[in-house]
């Protein structure tokens, strides 16, 4: 099981509202929550989330568009923190269908913020993103980067960040964004992974790739397709910075001690420090598993930056946030037992 997380100080246990904490982030969330002795209360519409995935805390099936369904909860729940994790998340679907990214992450969170206002919830936890950053300057990314998100979903999440400034500055309501590199890995105890549909990250397609070699008749053909092997990089495949969802949930833990004593509106990026290459990658998935996993070279995406790469400092200083699975192997080795377990 996840070990508690060490805090610097007690904290008091908290009545904490999860939103999105059926997804990837916030299913691990809760199971995090509930192991520091918090009780984690999830919102959820299962669009595209999974009830199953809820392994703690009461579930309440609602949507951010329906301030009916916000004031339900609130007035039910006596909460004292908020953590969203509710939003669309797809670099593509947005730009095919941006008034869904909108809808769903602004106005879905501008009810949020008034039902918190509504009840006198003051502090929120959001997951935020390096797609707030667009094409970087210079790596690697610290939190003063200039801000020129390049697609509709980053510019929500950028859009959200100021809402959250003027809130804090108007209302008092304080907060602290976690803006996500790459997140991956699975729970150690196997309980928790990605079941993204469709799948847009790459190590659990390398994998699902991988399940189709070993099984082939259990697992329908999954084509790898690496986009472009010509960029300015050692071996030519863009650089990512990959942090572990559980060292994710481990810095919202420090966040939310954070704001007991720091109230505000405040950011810190997280990641690693470290970048990896889409063929470093799949190479070292390829030692996990033991055989070669087939793939294509396809042309360049439009809109991926060669290099990728977190400066947490920050994060380090102000919320003691050091990542425990820093290995690439242990990172791949977590999500391919979550997967090969069915």
């Amino acid at each position: 099981k996840l070990t508690k997380p060490h805090l610097s100080r007690e904290i008091k246990i908290m009545n904490i509202l999860v939103l999105g904490g059926a997804g990837y982030i916030g299913s691990h969330m809760v199971k995090a929550l509930a192991q520091a002795g918090h009780h984690p209360i999830t919102f959820d519409n299962l669009s595209t989330g999974h009830r199953d995935a809820v392994l703690a805390g009461e579930f309440f099936r609602g949507d951010l568009l329906e301030p009916a369904d916000l004031e339900c909860v609130f007035f039910e729940y006596p909460i004292d923190l908020v953590m969203h994790f509710a939003a669309r998340s797809l670099v593509g679907e947005s730009m095919q269908n941006p008034a869904l990214y909108y809808g769903n992450n602004v106005t879905g969170t501008y009810n949020l913020l008034e039902a918190m206002r509504t009840t006198g919830v003051d502090k929120i936890v959001f997951s935020s993103t390096a797609a707030i950053f667009g094409n970087p300057e210079y790596t690697p990314i610290d939190e003063n980067h200039p801000k020129a998100p390049i697609n509709p979903y980053g510019r929500t999440k950028w859009m959200i960040e100021q809402m959250l400034a003027d809130y804090a500055h108007a209302y008092e309501l304080h907060s602290v964004s976690l803006r996500y590199f790459n997140a991956a890995g699975a729970d150690p105890d196997g309980e928790l992974g990605e079941r993204h549909e469709p799948e847009t990250h790459l190590i659990p397609n390398i994998l699902r790739a991988a399940l189709h070699v070993q099984q082939p008749d259990e697992y329908p053909p999954q084509t790898l397709k690496i986009f472009g092997d010509d960029y300015d990089t050692p071996d030519g495949t863009c650089l990512r910075d990959y942090v572990h969802v559980t060292d994710l949930c481990a810095a919202h833990l420090r966040a939310l001690e954070y704001l007991q004593t720091n109230p505000g509106c405040h950011a810190f990026n997280l990641g690693n420090g470290q970048g990896f290459s889409v063929l470093e990658v799949l190479k070292t998935a390829e030692q996990v598993v033991g055989f070669e996993i087939p793939h294509t070279i396809e042309a360049r995406r439009a809109g991926d930056p060669p290099v990728l790469v977190a400066s947490a400092s920050a994060a380090s200083r102000d919320l003691g946030f050091t990542p425990q699975i820093n290995g690439l192997k242990q990172i791949i080795e977590s999500a391919w037992n979550f997967l090969a377990r069915g």
